[in-house]
């Protein structure tokens, strides 16, 4: 397994900050250069914007941060596998390594579903890590949904 040098940390946290303001625990960091460019945590409920997925922000930020819309020699790390829209995301911004906790067998669409990267017209493809503190991932979203159903 690769290392990932407190980096996935910092994307737990994000995602324990999303879940305490009621949105989907997931966090993500970008990392160059051992500095954290981006970082977030959902914000598709406080901004109305079904696009404000951890990743996405977190790509904005670090864009930002760089003056350029390409992150090349960037690392992302998540704590869930990205959907199809973050897979795109992360391909475009030509992000070098993947990081990522949890599974997603519905949504995720690197490992599962569409297998965005194996597809022939992804113009870029970054190196994959799954499976990093997979358990606790998927015990924080589990929780969630759980606390969600009760209430």
């Amino acid at each position: 397994m690769a290392q990932t040098n407190g980096f996935m940390d910092a994307a737990f946290a994000e995602a324990l900050a999303a879940g305490e303001r009621g949105e989907v625990p997931i966090g993500a960091v970008v990392v160059r250069d051992g500095e954290i460019l981006g970082r977030a945590g959902n914000e598709t409920r406080r901004l109305n914007d079904v696009t404000a997925h951890a990743e996405i922000l977190a790509i904005r930020r670090a864009a930002e941060a760089v003056g350029d819309e390409r992150l090349v020699d960037a690392d992302l790390y998540v704590t869930l596998e990205p959907c199809t829209m973050c897979a795109a995301a992360i391909s475009f911004a030509r992000i070098r390594r993947l990081y990522y906790a949890a599974h997603d067998a519905k949504g995720g669409a690197v490992e599962s579903g569409v297998r965005f990267y194996a597809q022939p017209t992804c113009h870029h493809a970054p190196e994959v890590y799954s499976g990093i503190r997979e358990t606790e991932a998927a015990d924080l979203l589990k929780g969630f949904f759980q606390t969600k159903r009760e209430t």
